[in-house]
């Protein structure tokens, strides 16, 4: 079985937790793109954790956890990530770690141009990371990036790094009149965070070829959401890399394999981080309590995340985008506080009510349509039936999986790992 996980929204829908989830029923799962501007949140019996690069499947003991080529690594971060798991009692080694020879590196000066970027941009910023993803991925595809693999042939790696960097140092030097990068600093950094890493470098495409003719279950865990993504997300107000499903097999290293399944993940009400269109955000008192409710802070930035309704057009778009066969909800127990529950059902555009996603400057000019629900106003985490749901809560969920087309087969009611409810 082959199964992807991702998300339909705008990102932060809680793949991390549903991964965590689901993963002790497949032998491997598999980052196979971004970087560590994903924040995946996984309470469990040992602890909340917060993943940003490695995938979420490590945190079970006996799954082996793949990081593909459609991947862009900061290996200063993945060193820290993964002495912090270490320290906490997670076992890391290259049977249960496997890191794709063909995955980007990720360089200061990477993160350095995004910062500079996202300083001159001013008011009219994307929201980025400022961890370097989007340049990273752009020198990948003009073919000026250095690669896992090139970790293991030291002889050429400094010329290669340096005919870069010459080139880098046009940009930062000379366009942002930034200091020069220095080809010996870069050295150096690859030599201490490199090292650790070496051996967890492996050609995972020929692993993963290999696990699923052998009718291995493999997990694809993807970061962020439809709407972020490069080619069908609120361009240009979205990642770097195709968030999609039907890139899954293609970025973990297996291009010619086909997907069995995709669970879309969607969050009971809406979330977003950065800049960009947001139709249904909810704003001032109403935005501060379903914020706070929900804890609503990037995993991997901690900066406040917008908040609003669910959005009907925006998650149709995104389920069909994914081309996702059924749906986890995740978070319903954060509205139990509401008397009325607001839902985005479609967009008014020019004084004329649309239920499709727009695109382009039309979504810009979108208003959200609302109508509100009936709350259940009580304590719902320790449901764990479809039948312990109180009947408001029961005709939100019916009421979503109708406007949106697909069957939710999972409703997270709490944030453990045990804290939800198999609807089907």
């Amino acid at each position: 079985m082959l199964t992807a996980i991702v998300g339909i929204n705008w990102g932060d829908e809680g793949k991390g937790r549903m991964v965590d989830l689901l993963a002790s029923q497949y032998d491997i799962v598999v980052r196979y793109q971004g970087g560590n501007n994903a924040g995946h949140t996984v309470v469990n019996d040992r602890g909340k954790f917060i993943l940003n690069l490695l995938p979420s499947g490590i945190l079970h003991h006996g799954t082996v956890n793949v990081m593909g080529p459609g991947m862009v690594i900061d290996i200063e971060h993945l060193c820290r990530e993964i002495n912090r798991f270490i320290e906490k009692g997670v076992e890391i080694t290259p049977e249960n770690l496997k890191i794709s020879h063909g995955a980007t590196i990720c360089f200061p000066y990477h993160v350095r141009q995004d910062i500079l970027e996202e300083e001159r941009l001013g008011d009219k910023k994307y929201g980025s990371t400022r961890r370097g993803i989007a340049p990273v991925y752009a020198d990948k595809y003009m073919k000026k990036g250095i690669r896992m693999d090139d970790l293991l042939f030291p002889d050429t790696l400094r010329d290669k790094l340096g005919n870069i960097i010459e080139w880098k140092n046009l940009l930062i030097h000379k366009g942002y009149e930034d200091r020069t990068i220095d080809i010996d600093e870069m050295v150096n950094w690859l030599q201490i965070y490199g090292e650790p890493i070496l051996p967890y470098i492996c050609d995972v495409s020929e692993y993963l070829d290999k696990a699923a003719r052998d009718g291995k279950n493999i997990l694809f865990e993807a970061q962020l959401g439809a709407l972020r993504d490069i080619d069908y997300g609120i361009y240009p107000y979205t990642t770097s890399s195709t968030t999609l499903a039907s890139f899954a097999t293609t970025g973990a290293g297996i291009p010619g394999a086909r997907l069995d399944k995709v669970i879309g993940i969607m969050k009971a009400y809406s979330s977003c981080v950065g800049e960009g269109p947001f139709v249904a955000e909810l704003f001032g008192e109403e935005g501060s309590r379903l914020r706070e409710a929900g804890g609503e802070y990037g995993a991997a930035t901690g900066r406040p995340r917008r908040v609003g309704a669910f959005d009907i057009p925006a998650s149709r778009y995104g389920i069909k985008a994914q081309g996702a066969d059924e749906i986890a909800i995740t978070k319903l127990d954060v509205l139990s506080y509401m008397e009325k529950i607001p839902v985005c059902v479609a967009y008014e555009i020019d004084g004329e009510r649309t239920d499709r996603f727009p695109t382009g400057d039309r979504l810009l000019k979108a208003k959200p349509v609302f109508e509100l629900m009936d709350g259940w106003q009580c304590d719902i985490s320790s449901c764990r039936k479809k039948e312990d749901l109180p009947p408001a809560a029961a005709a939100y969920i019916r009421f979503i999986e109708e406007m949106t087309e697909c069957r939710i087969r999972y409703v997270s009611v709490g944030a453990e790992r045990d804290a939800y409810i198999q609807m089907y």
